[in-house]
């Protein structure tokens, strides 16, 4: 046959260490149908302040593929909420070949039409909590690439129609596509009259949605005569293709007849009937190929001797299994982003008989319902069962209902189909089911209610139970619940909803508490962390001791906002907020680097050189609001103004150091025991806060750094020097004029100013 092949590619992500599926980047592939093979290449490399990041250290990467939804991946083991449903997916590990960059191939043969999703993100790391600019940080960036090499033109049998096919020595298969339409127990490929050879060397395959792999369905048409295999409880609305490969070795032209022939479960003793009006009317898609040249809405000529397709006997032979129920929609609606309820007619209540089962379908919209958890729940009314020792139960099956021949059957899965099973009775009259991030589609549930005996189940009599059955998709499992948060996250135009927990507390819902905080060690934290800010108390007191009032009001803010940011911003339930969250963050971040601005100022003693010299202060204020609108975590942003500050203050020490021709301060014990120490104190502080802190010993690193710039500002505020008693109120000259006077004791910047005698001198 024709290829054709696609390349699809995405735009490089960084990738970030594992904490939960909202730290993984999520990449969207489709798929087109006829494919038979799918090459991903992963690209990997390094990045490191915008060049090749040769020094960072290798860290694996681990992908994931899965069709129809997101992967649901556990690489941290931990434990899933009860009652849920874990699908399966492809896990990958790359590692390193070159210093910066790496690649990584995964092949799919025949791979499923429709969505296919990739999930990728670096192993967990010790939660190192950086400070934003203060390094080059390394960076791991992945780009997925896809190439599809697809099939065109593959021959489309029609049911109850003989192909005629000739397959040359050079020739090994011939691929066919018959289309499965809704309510159709069994689809049944027959090959005729095989020659060319002894026998019939011939292999049948058969295999839904994709072209037939070694381990798809197979019948040797050598041993088994006549050749044909059966395929049960088809999926409904999907091709199903037919592979006839040839066995190696055979030389020779063979010759051979293809038949397909469906079986309509709604009418057990009729199949499909070989001539239909038109396409439509076969319920099948406009999108498929044509067949020996007729178009889509032709239906196939009248057969004369000599054409290749003509008709065959239909059997008129039911199975007990071939018979359907009718199948009960459900009502969608849709409250908001993966908040829909589906609605039973004339429910919620649901009436099961005895000899029949209940068949009900949820319909999953194709990519906009793949990012939520789908939840079923059945609760059984007791007083129904009439004192009978009645289960009834429900099997979930993706895109067929389970039809089951054998009444007493209670399992939900057969050889090519898988499902969900769940049961109520009157011991367990609630049962749920929760799937996340479900495939889309059809979803059919069907309820069936047996008894128990000694011998097992059998079918009940005269009993008809009745079930409260509610449907209804949801962003997480219950909420991700107190101690986790559900986000809504993107990827290009795919949304889904993941939880991020908090606490210690682990899983797909924040259920695992195997590392959880006990609610002691949350109130230990939360205490240590608001009351370390009591420190802020004596550097008050010093403050307003030596007449610096704006700088007092400025501690008393920011003690009173870092206090209740703190309490705001728990992780577990010892919480309390008396504001917004993004209030109390940029109150507390503005009032800590106003404290570090105002004691700054105050040290540099701008009063006595520069008039008015309160504007700085104000300056000051606007400055760091807009450092911090900007960036409330960007290093430079925030550590720009406290350098300005720094700058003024040098600046007015060093003239004060040229004019009186001495070291300002000038005094050795001022540099001793309280410029010295207070320096080393903010030192520390701002070491431990850069290099030091991270997630796990945040409570206590933290209040250590509140307790030390605290402490900082105490020891670096200056004294205010006091006018000494034993000097009157100087004679105010008459007429126009000002006097400027000087008090040298506190141009000095001397701590105890009751030991030097104090020389005013005035000018006009």
């Amino acid at each position: 046959g024709l290829f054709v092949t696609d390349y699809f590619t995405r735009t490089p992500r960084k990738l970030s260490p594992f904490r939960s599926f909202a730290s993984i980047e999520l990449f969207h592939f489709h798929i087109p149908e006829d494919t038979v093979i799918a090459v991903w290449n992963l690209i990997t490399f390094k990045e490191q302040g915008g060049t090749f990041g040769d020094q960072c250290p290798d860290r694996s990467i681990t992908v994931y593929f899965r069709s129809g939804a997101p992967s649901v991946i556990n690489p941290l083991h931990t434990h899933f909420p009860r009652d849920t449903a874990i699908p399966g997916s492809f896990a990958l590990t790359l590692t390193w070949i070159l210093p910066n960059r790496t690649t990584g191939v995964f092949n799919v043969t025949s791979p499923l039409p429709g969505d296919w999703f990739l999930a990728a993100h670096l192993p967990k790391d010790e939660g190192k909590i950086s400070v934003k600019g203060l390094y080059e940080e390394c960076q791991y960036l992945f780009q997925p690439q896809l190439i599809v090499q697809r099939l065109v033109n593959i021959a489309v049998l029609y049911p109850g129609h003989i192909t005629e096919q000739s397959m040359a020595p050079h020739n090994r298969s011939c691929l066919y596509k018959v289309f499965v339409p809704s309510y159709t127990s069994r689809v049944l490929v027959e090959v005729l009259r095989c020659r060319g050879a002894e026998g019939c060397p011939l292999w049948l395959r058969v295999r839904a949605k994709a072209p037939p792999l070694h381990n798809s369905t197979t019948l040797d048409c050598w041993e088994h005569t006549p050749c044909q295999l059966a395929q049960d409880l088809p999926f409904w609305q999907h091709w199903y293709y037919v592979l006839v490969e040839k066995h190696p070795g055979v030389p020779g032209t063979i010759s051979f007849q293809v038949t397909v022939q469906l079986t309509d479960c709604s009418r057990p003793s009729l199949a499909r009937p070989p001539f239909l009006p038109s396409s439509a009317s076969m319920n099948m898609p406009h999108s498929f190929g044509s067949a020996g040249g007729l178009a889509l809405g032709d239906s196939p000529p009248p057969t004369s001797p000599n054409d290749t397709k003509h008709p065959v006997p239909i059997p008129v032979t039911s199975h007990a299994g071939e018979r359907c129920w009718p199948v009960r929609p459900t009502l969608r609606n849709e409250l908001d982003t993966f908040s829909v309820h589906f609605y039973i007619f004339f429910g919620p209540n649901v009436s099961v008989p005895p000899d029949r089962p209940a068949v009900f379908v949820i319909n999953l919209l194709p990519v906009l319902d793949s990012g939520g958890v789908l939840n079923l729940e059945l609760r059984l009314n007791v007083s129904s069962l009439c004192g009978e020792n009645v289960t009834v139960f429900g099997c979930l099956n993706h895109e067929v209902p389970l039809t089951s021949g054998d009444n007493t059957s209670v399992t939900c899965e057969t050889e090519s189909l898988a499902g969900f099973l769940l049961s109520v009775n009157a011991t367990a009259s609630l049962s749920r089911l929760r799937i996340p991030y479900p495939q889309t589609g059809s979803w059919y549930l069907s309820l069936r209610s047996l008894c128990a005996t000694e011998h097992g189940f059998e079918p009940c009599t005269n009993v008809t139970a009745e079930v409260y059955l509610r449907a209804y998709l949801s962003p997480c499992i219950n909420d991700c619940g107190i101690y986790g948060q559900c986000k809504l996250l993107r990827t290009n135009n795919y949304l889904y909803a993941a939880c991020e927990c908090k606490a210690g507390w682990n899983g797909w819902g924040c259920t695992d508490n195997a590392e959880a905080f006990s609610y002691g060690f949350q109130l230990l934290s939360t205490l240590l962390l608001c009351l370390s800010n009591v420190m802020f108390v004596p550097p008050v007191a010093i403050a307003v001791r030596s007449h610096y009032l704006l700088e007092a009001a400025v501690y008393i803010f920011t003690m009173f906002f870092s206090t209740f940011y703190h309490a705001c911003d728990q992780p577990g339930i010892v919480v309390f907020c008396i504001m917004e969250y993004d209030v109390l963050q940029f109150c507390d971040f503005l009032g800590s680097l106003m404290s570090v601005w105002v004691t700054v100022i105050a040290m540099a003693r701008l009063q006595p050189i520069v008039k008015q010299a309160s504007v700085l202060y104000l300056l000051g204020a606007m400055l760091l609001s807009m450092a911090l609108q900007m960036d409330r975590h960007g290093l430079w942003n925030l550590l720009g103004p406290s350098l300005f500050a720094l700058g003024i203050m040098a600046v007015a020490w060093t003239a004060r150091t040229i004019r009186r021709r001495h070291c300002y301060p000038p005094t050795w014990k001022r540099w001793a025991f309280y410029l010295c120490p207070g320096a080393l104190i903010a030192a520390a502080a701002v070491l431990l806060y850069a290099f030091v802190e991270t997630e796990e010993n945040y409570f206590y690193i933290h209040s250590i750094w509140h307790l030390l710039i605290a402490g900082s500002v105490g020891f670096l505020l200056p004294p205010r020097a006091k006018p000494s008693r034993r000097l009157g109120p100087l004679p105010r000259r008459k007429g126009c004029g000002y006097q400027l006077c000087v008090n040298e004791q506190e141009e000095l910047g001397l701590v105890d100013p009751a030991v030097a005698s104090i020389n005013s001198i005035c000018t006009s």
